[in-house]
């Protein structure tokens, strides 16, 4: 009984304090106007093998000053908790002009 709540915490625990990571790229002199394109990466194989190509110079729309922001959200966590039985997991891509 002892091992079975110590493994129901330590699950719960590995769920609850999994974080969410944000990686920003400036290019030029960073975003100018605030406007942003939102996009979803998919990968497979744990992140090995890409589902989709998401291009951030194409969302940036030929503005040569933008952020680019990827995000591994709580929405991709939640996701990814039911798609990675299968291995496929997101991220969010985001350019402001």
């Amino acid at each position: 009984m002892k091992k079975i709540r110590c493994f129901t915490m330590a699950a719960l625990m590995a769920f609850l304090l999994s974080s969410c990571y944000t990686s920003i790229h400036t290019v030029g002199n960073g975003s100018k106007t605030g406007v942003k394109v939102q996009d979803k990466e998919w990968y497979a194989l744990f992140g090995l093998v890409p589902i989709n190509k998401v291009d951030s110079k194409l969302m940036a729309g030929g503005a040569t000053d933008y952020t680019i922001k990827t995000q591994h959200k709580f929405v991709d966590v939640v996701i990814s908790a039911f798609t990675g039985i299968v291995t496929i997991s997101c991220q969010t891509v985001e350019v402001q002009k």
